[in-house]
């Protein structure tokens, strides 16, 4: 959990970076690794700097590893190059091209000495971000590279070993158009599930301009405790438990607790929804 909520605060700090006018650079990606590994798993990895050590991939030393990434002494002008590359010298490429061949070289590097795997797949969403493919991070491909993880590292490999950078950019493709795929399904099915469950609301009777509140809270965030609904929709802590009640009572909502104080509900559809397809295999 705490992994998961720095990865959102990197992301975060990176794009209202952007915002400021900050180019991706590298500048940008000490500061999102240093948010990234703040805490937990590498934090006492020197977060927001650059390794001034050898690390290595696989194995237990650099003479039996899968891969040693370039010597500590060349991470700064890997990266040098690597930042050029990003701000289109010596010439432009198509975005998702460059997204591909940014992460696989960021991976080559491995410029610090832990977090390279997750900060590598944030750069790929910073640059569309950049880039104004998209308008809110919507693409993930984490779960796409680890459900395909074996191809995923033997491709990176090849284009390091071999340079077959081709097998490479039609994987990362099948990964975005995948990826993007299943995106729109879920928000389609959604929309779906919201319009079904106004309409389940509208039935109730006097409670539903206050039901109808709590499940547009509960859109935006699909796990909640009563006190956080009060502050978000400004409805009385009396008025958000009957209306808790009521969505309960037409299996809109569910109860995780089973308490009677500090209780959390959740959007159990809307999270039926997100999770579908992210069941990895053994």
């Amino acid at each position: 959990m705490r992994e998961v909520s720095n990865y959102v605060a990197a992301l975060d700090c990176g794009l209202k970076l952007l915002a400021t006018g900050l180019p991706l650079s590298l500048r940008l990606i000490r500061n999102v690794h240093s948010v990234l590994m703040k805490s937990g798993r590498g934090s006492d990895q020197e977060p927001g700097e650059f390794r001034r050590s050898q690390n290595w991939i696989g194995g237990t030393r650099p003479g039996n590893a899968a891969f040693v990434p370039p010597p500590a002494e060349e991470v700064l002008e890997c990266m040098g190059k690597l930042e050029l590359f990003l701000h289109d010298v010596p010439s432009p490429l198509p975005v998702l091209m460059k997204a591909a061949l940014a992460h696989a070289q960021f991976e080559t590097i491995h410029p610090f000495l832990d977090g390279n795997g997750r900060l590598g797949r944030l750069l790929i969403t910073l640059i569309l971000c950049e880039q104004n493919v998209l308008r809110e991070p919507m693409l993930y491909l984490s779960l796409y590279f680890k459900t395909h993880r074996q191809e995923y590292y033997a491709l990176l490999n090849n284009t390091r070993l071999v340079g077959d950078w081709e097998s490479w950019l039609n994987f990362f493709a099948d990964a975005v158009t995948t990826t993007a795929s299943q995106a729109v399904a879920a928000a389609r099915q959604i929309l779906d599930l919201s319009e079904q469950d106004r309409a389940k609301i509208n039935g109730i009777g006097r409670g539903a301009p206050s039901a109808l509140k709590i499940h547009q809270s509960f859109m935006e965030y699909p796990i909640a405790t009563p006190s956080f609904l009060t502050k978000k929709t400004g409805l009385a802590p009396a008025t958000v438990n009957k209306a808790l009640g009521c969505l309960e009572r037409v299996g809109i909502v569910r109860e995780l607790t089973a308490q009677k104080r500090d209780r959390v509900f959740s959007y159990s559809g809307y999270l039926e929804i997100m999770e579908q397809g992210t069941e990895l295999p053994e």
